[in-house]
């Protein structure tokens, strides 16, 4: 008779105590309890997730060949950004950025049309780009000698211990690379009604007509970009009285009055019930300010609000390793939890939920689990971008977070406009700008934020300059800037400093933004 360890509590104590013996063996290990045959296999490593972390496995098996390594993802291998998130968005958002690029050349006296949108052609190009990747890498994991490629779900069942389809193995040190999952919030009727994520719009041929997306930040902005791009009527309702709430109340405003001119963005409003009518999808969402109901109807549903973690599947209590309040893994500043020798990157953390940020955590643990090093994490200028249609790119604080940390008379905001460049004239960029906030005393770079064209790219400039010692702006105002070049906005915004009482007058007196 096989029995699988998580059935088993008593079982799953007998085979944590067998951990000690079984150390340093590469074998099966037999326990004979009560008719139950159990076998075990241990590793020196068992990594979870095939996202980031692959890249730890690869300088490990490098540096030793022997290395027998266990690697488990039930998805598609290759981690969200590949298979879900990053990758794929990005090779949807680019053929909209080409659409609105031909609707603008008007301005230019460039007369186009876009006879048709091949919509398909558009999702089959990503899925194709996609799955050639995936397969690339299923090939190297099902291949490598090193490596037992594990697709089934998994779970602990005991501390170093996880069950993953019919067996049952251990290893001394654990990678937690887990990722999350769309956060589906409990709207009355949304199940029933039906909805799609940012999952498995991916897997969509057809254009939807209308769409109604629920949620108002990063993923909303985005597939708000793209959808209205490829034709479809596109509605954000969103919870927050702020559009993209992570970003400056001036970015955010600004990016809201650029896309209403394509989208319909509610602000400020809770969707709390969803059915099914011979019109389409019925959403009722409730303004949060003046108590009223909207009705809004559409061929599809959008859910884009937020991720959680998927603890409540990998059950990392079971093996003493501690999470938080929405069930994120719990790390150190070395990124080791609570369990030793148990290691935790990506969005299992919960932290940043960026793939750069998933990249430079799988450093740290290298350093710290591998190296045996004492790498603190450090997380002061962790950049990222929202690919719309105006592009956003910040870094480190906003203005309020500086000013609760340094006070308000202990920073300069910098502030220059796309149009107040040769070329951001040339590009006809009326109202993009450049943010910046520096330490009054040293000059030293607290955050920045752009809202304009390859705000992604400038940003790495004010980036790098934030990973010096001094983290100073000095070096990027002594820099020689290509004219005329969009770099020159970020070198004026730092020539541009004031203190933020003047910001503010400037902002709302002379700046000329659509948004005061």
């Amino acid at each position: 008779m096989f029995c699988n360890v998580f059935n088993s509590a008593i079982c799953a104590v007998i085979i944590t105590r067998l951990n000690g013996f079984a150390k340093g063996f590469s074998i099966k290990c037999f326990l004979y309890l009560s008719g139950c045959v159990f076998v075990m296999k241990e590793y020196d490593l068992i990594l979870i997730g095939t996202g980031s972390g692959m890249e730890l496995v690869e300088a490990m098996t490098q540096e030793k060949p022997n290395l027998r390594v266990a690697v488990i993802d039930k998805d598609e291998p290759g981690g969200i950004c590949l298979t879900r998130g990053c990758i794929p968005s990005k090779l949807l958002l680019y053929p909209a950025d080409i659409v609105r690029t031909v609707e603008k050349s008007r301005e230019f006296g460039i007369h186009t049309e876009i006879k048709r949108i091949d919509f398909k052609a558009v999702m089959d190009r990503m899925r194709s780009i996609i799955n050639r990747d995936i397969n690339i890498i299923r090939n190297g994991l099902s291949k490598s000698k090193n490596i037992d490629y594990y697709t089934d779900q998994t779970e602990f069942t005991a501390p170093y211990t996880l069950n993953v389809g019919n067996a049952t193995i251990t290893s001394r040190m654990i990678f937690l690379c887990t990722g999350s999952r769309p956060s589906i919030p409990p709207i009355e009727g949304l199940i029933e009604t039906g909805y799609l994520t940012s999952d498995t719009i991916l897997r969509i041929s057809e254009l939807p007509h209308s769409i109604a997306i629920i949620g108002g930040g990063y993923i909303a902005a985005e597939y708000g970009h793209f959808l209205s791009a490829m034709g479809s009527k596109v509605t954000i309702i969103g919870r927050n009285p702020q559009f993209i709430p992570e970003e400056e109340p001036e970015i955010s405003a600004l990016a809201k009055w650029e896309m209403q001119k394509r989208v319909t963005i509610l602000t400020n409003h809770e969707v709390r019930k969803v059915e099914a009518t011979p019109e389409g999808k019925k959403l009722t969402a409730f303004d949060r300010y003046n108590k009223k109901e909207t009705e809004i109807v559409a061929e599809e549903i959008l859910v884009a609000t937020g991720r959680r973690s998927n603890s409540d599947i990998l059950h990392p209590e079971k093996a003493g390793i501690a999470t938080d309040s929405k069930g994120f893994i719990i790390a150190d500043e070395y990124m080791q939890t609570s369990q030793p020798n148990i290691w935790v990157l990506g969005d299992a953390d919960g932290k940043f939920m960026f793939k750069h940020v998933a990249n430079y955590e799988a450093r740290i643990v290298y350093y710290n689990a591998v190296l045996n090093k004492k790498i603190k994490v450090d997380y002061h200028a962790v950049p990222h971008a929202v690919f719309t249609d105006p592009e956003i790119a910040s870094v480190a604080l906003r203005e309020k977070e500086a000013v609760e940390k340094y006070g308000k008379d202990n920073i300069l905001i910098g502030f220059f406009k796309y149009a107040d460049t040769a070329k951001g004239e040339a590009m006809a960029r009326k109202y993009d700008f450049v943010k910046v906030i520096v330490k009054r005393d040293t000059g030293k770079i607290l955050g920045a934020h752009i809202l304009g064209p390859q705000a992604s790219v400038l940003i790495q400039e004010i980036v790098n300059l934030m990973y010096t010692e001094k983290q100073s702006f000095e070096p990027l105002n002594e820099a020689m800037h290509i004219h005329p070049a969009l770099s020159e906005v970020v070198a004026r915004a730092f020539q541009s400093l004031m203190i933020p009482d003047q910001y503010h007058h400037y902002l709302e007196e002379h700046s000329n933004l659509p948004i005061v």
